[in-house]
């Protein structure tokens, strides 16, 4: 379930785990929180993607598709917003 909750684009580059912030990507409009999820405990996930982006354009060049978002590490923050 997708909260109310809007995220704006500059929040989501701020979401980078840096000073102990949260880490957030976003993929179609949501974004997730991908903070407790040990691929991402490095800031690099796979060598390919930093916290703090949208993913949308470069998930369909992944191994995976987008039901990475349903492992129990992810958290659905909400959808984002270009203000």
């Amino acid at each position: 379930m997708i909260s109310k909750r809007t995220v704006t684009a500059a929040e989501l580059k701020r979401s980078t785990g840096e000073r102990g912030a949260r880490k957030f990507v976003a993929f179609n409009g949501i974004v997730y929180d991908v903070t407790d999820c040990p691929k991402w405990r490095l800031d690099l996930h796979e060598n390919l993607h930093f916290p703090g982006q949208d993913l949308t354009t470069e998930l369909p060049e992944a191994p995976h598709h987008e039901e990475v978002f349903n492992h129990d590490c992810v958290k659905i923050v909400g959808r984002l917003v270009n203000e």
